[in-house]
């Protein structure tokens, strides 16, 4: 028996297939044109909202800096040297030759990425920024580019981004790189600050330039190619050869590369010192501002993340035990996150590879605050009002909700009295970490009163470090 064949309908397939070949071939070429086009300086404000939202919500990441720098642990020929440790090659005057010895003894065995991540993750961390590079030129990743990195230059033969980053994504950290547009290994990018004043001539722009597009940028996409990151932190921007055009395209250049990326401020030449908020004089790019070693006085319009050390130095320094103690570190969470900022934390490990047991005690026990206190913490903002009222209660609000927390930082009287905040009627104020609803009043003059029982107060300790109190309601 013969089978019927459908001429018009195989007919009709066959074009719908030829149409669809087609398309599919044009919106390629569309997209690849696109992607051309984007303007990633320009972005829409409702794009740049979508892609800040998860750091947006995270409020707390761990900092790491670490490199061959650990191996001295500040002390050189003998002799302690001032200044933070990272910076020892510059502070000791060490030429590189010399400096690479120590590069060459770079053997953490004692390395346990999943470790870390899991510290992170106890500690209540939601990211990590991690030095794939410093001023001193040294790569911990498997560099193309360069032989100057953990694998191909020290005994320990291993990526140690790889290993981190995979360990990241295990315990659902977001993965960032540091990485220092200064580099006092390349004879292009030393800049003035490790070789000494001196004028920039034609020729040191013209040979910066080179290092920028035939060494920055090719080890920048093995980063982002290769380990996925998540951030993108510059530093070391404020060598003069580099110029403000060439940060607005290294912006470009990156977000081409993964337009999800988020990146701070130090891409270019905004930066106004340490306070780390971009100056006013000019369009600078970069997607916030990096006070360092400092919080901001009051809330900023723009996004911000303090950068800060638990002892005096970011890499490790073997004579510094100058540590802040945990409540210092709390408050500075709460203070940050009052004012709608990042706290990016950071620890200097050993060249053996461990973090310093101080570092790993703090860490834990703001683990443990968090544990009972993220809800005032993580996927908050700030009031648009105020932050703070007197020197010893912060205020954070939930997003998308009629939710607002009054932190104090030191144990309260029987009442607490909070001043523009308006209960709903009949609803309830709890302490986090404890069922027990609290008698409160409300009248318009007097502000809110919170009565808070002597079985309640009497659970305040050392270990308390400060107090969070569930209010529903808005701010007046």
């Amino acid at each position: 028996m013969k089978k019927l064949i459908n001429i018009p309908l195989i007919a009709l397939t066959l074009l719908a297939i030829t149409v669809s070949c087609k398309n599919q071939d044009k919106t390629a070429q569309e997209v690849k044109e696109e992607k051309v086009k984007v303007d990633y300086l320009n972005e829409p404000k409702t794009d740049f909202d979508e892609r800040m939202a998860w750091w947006r919500n995270a409020r707390f990441g761990m900092f790491i800096h670490w490199g061959p720098y650990a191996v001295p642990a500040g002390i050189h020929h003998g002799e302690n040297i001032k200044g933070i440790g990272e910076w020892i090659m510059f502070n000791a005057k060490i030429p590189i030759a010399e400096y690479e010895t120590y590069a060459k003894q770079f053997n953490p065995a004692n390395f346990n990425a999943d470790e870390w991540a899991k510290l992170m993750k106890d500690a209540g961390m939601k990211y990590v920024v991690i030095t794939s590079k410093h001023h001193d030129g040294f790569g911990l990743w498997d560099s193309k580019v360069s032989q100057y990195d953990i694998v191909d230059f020290s005994p320990y033969k291993k990526d140690i981004l790889k290993q981190l980053s995979e360990a990241c994504k295990k315990y659902g950290i977001k993965f960032g790189t540091y990485h220092s547009i200064m580099d006092w290994h390349h004879p292009n990018a030393q800049g003035d600050t490790y070789t000494g004043s001196r004028d920039i001539t034609d020729e040191d722009k013209a040979e910066f330039k080179i290092y920028l597009e035939a060494y920055l940028k090719p080890q920048l996409k093995e980063l982002i190619t290769q380990y996925d990151t998540d951030i993108m932190w510059f530093d070391g921007e404020w060598v003069e050869e580099f110029t403000h055009d060439q940060g607005k395209a290294l912006y470009q250049y990156v977000r081409e590369l993964k337009p999800s990326i988020i990146i701070n401020n130090r891409v270019d030449k905004g930066r106004q010192g340490m306070q780390g908020m971009n100056k006013a004089d000019a369009d600078y790019a970069g997607d916030f501002g990096t006070p360092e070693q400092e919080i901001l006085e009051s809330a900023a319009a723009s996004d911000w993340e303090s950068c800060m050390t638990m002892n005096d130095t970011w890499g490790f320094k073997s004579q510094d035990h100058n540590w802040k103690s945990t409540t210092v570190l709390v408050h500075n969470l709460i203070d940050i996150v009052a004012k709608g900022g990042n706290y990016l934390l950071n620890v200097g490990p050993t060249a053996e590879g461990l973090i310093p047991e101080p570092s790993v005690e703090r860490l834990k026990e703001m683990g443990t605050w968090l544990s009972t206190n993220g809800e005032a913490i993580y996927n908050t903002e700030r009031l648009k009002n105020h932050f703070k009222q007197g020197e010893d209660i912060r205020f954070t609000k939930k997003k998308g909700a009629n939710t607002i927390y009054a932190i104090t930082l030191k144990k309260p009287e029987t009442v607490l009295t909070l001043n523009g905040i308006e209960p709903e009627q009949g609803s309830s104020i709890k302490l986090l970490g404890s069922h027990e609803n609290l008698t409160w009043e409300y009248h318009k003059e007097l502000g809110l009163k919170i009565y808070i029982p002597e079985s309640v107060l009497s659970t305040w300790n050392d270990k308390t470090l400060a107090w969070s109190f569930k209010i529903i309601g808005k701010e007046v």
